[in-house]
């Protein structure tokens, strides 16, 4: 006697979305409404693993209706139920207050989503709850706290070192002048002109720290191919030979609230470290830069979730962010080029976190793209 056979992912969903349409669209409890605002994935179940509840980041992840899952066994949607049931038993037992553990989720005609599971028996008797964060997600959450601290951490710290340095900078440039004032010699002057040289390029690099934050930050509507426009015309006009700016626009995405100017300098700057990254490739004529926008929905980052974001990527196909800065990129100072200030991406990411988004990194030789996120209205 054949053994019974076991079900792909496919027919589960079959067999769940089924189930699911024969009932009637599920009244939501307004005491689980508060969980369709969260970011983590969430159901709500009986001890046996029926689904009383699920919230919409679920639906998105699973690629069902909030109607199909209701009524269904949780425990139908991992590759391994086992792990769930054995969850559920402890909390009918009343073993644990809550327990952890990884897992996979099984996706419709996609790949299993890793994710780290936590079950805890809500205060409603018979109910359990369990909460499903992508494991991708908790990396990223991370990844951006880190940011967030750094540029705070980069914010301060450039204020102060700027102050400290304006001051003895301005004595040293005032001193070379007179001094200059009193020398005769030729040669002594060269000197002297050397110090108020360099104190004026520091003077120049010290205001550019500071830009960021002397600036006002004037708001109106924003047209991002606007900005792309501007900014690709202005490269164009750079590197007029070699290199090829391609437009891939979402044409569908809305103005939003912005300062104008700020964002052209912030895409900017990121084109412009592009096109200087692309200098072996411009000579051999196959140098490219993609402008790429799109809409991004239910997105979480900056530790908030948003409904609408812009997605803007700056793609360019050079030799990738050197190994050793990839984790420092939006540090100040810190440049993969010769002679770079290492200030771009530094503004870059403030201006960008001005307008409440984040700018994040992804690079391997062949391919680096910056991903600009912007909460969209």
């Amino acid at each position: 006697m054949g053994g019974l056979k076991k079900p792909d992912a496919s027919s589960l969903f079959n067999l769940v979305a089924r189930r699911g349409a024969a009932r009637k669209e599920p009244a939501v409890s307004p005491r689980f409404q508060a969980l369709d605002l969260l970011a983590t994935l969430v159901a709500v179940v009986d001890h046996q693993g029926k689904v009383l509840y699920a919230n919409a980041v679920l639906e998105d992840a699973l690629g069902m209706s909030r109607r199909s899952i209701t009524g269904a066994n949780l425990q139908d949607v991992f590759t391994e139920p086992v792990l769930l049931d054995n969850a559920l038993q402890g909390a009918r037992d009343n073993e644990f207050a809550a327990l952890r553990y990884d897992a996979h989720l099984r996706r419709l005609n996609h790949d299993s989503l890793p994710v780290h599971v936590v079950v805890a028996q809500n205060e409603n008797a018979g109910e359990v709850v369990v909460e499903m964060l992508p494991q991708e997600q908790q990396t990223r959450q991370e990844r951006e706290a880190r940011l967030l601290d750094q540029a705070q951490a980069n914010k301060e710290l450039i204020r102060n070192l700027a102050h400290e340095i304006k001051n003895p900078l301005g004595g040293i440039r005032g001193a070379a002048q007179l001094l200059q004032m009193e020398l005769q010699a030729k040669e002594l002057i060269e000197y002297t002109q050397v110090i108020i040289h360099e104190a004026d390029r520091l003077q120049s690099l010290v205001d550019r720290l500071l830009a960021p934050h002397r600036r006002p930050h004037v708001v109106g509507d924003v047209n991002i191919h606007e900005v792309c426009e501007r900014v690709r015309s202005l490269i164009l006009a750079e590197f007029p030979r070699g290199l090829k700016v391609v437009r891939d626009y979402d044409t569908s995405i809305p103005e939003f609230r912005g300062d104008r100017e700020q964002l052209i300098q912030a895409v900017l700057n990121i084109t412009h470290n592009a096109a200087q990254a692309l200098a072996e490739r411009i000579e051999a004529g196959d140098a490219r830069i993609t402008l790429r926008t799109r809409v991004g929905r239910q997105l979480t980052f900056g530790k908030q979730r948003y409904r609408l974001a812009l997605e803007l990527h700056v793609i360019d196909n050079g030799p990738g962010v050197p190994d050793s800065i990839k984790d420092r990129i939006f540090f100040p100072l810190v440049s993969g080029r010769d002679g770079g200030s290492g200030l771009g991406l530094t503004l870059a990411q403030t201006f960008v976190q001005q307008h409440h988004g984040l700018i994040e990194c992804e690079s391997v030789p062949g391919e680096t793209d910056f991903k600009i996120l912007i909460p969209l209205p």
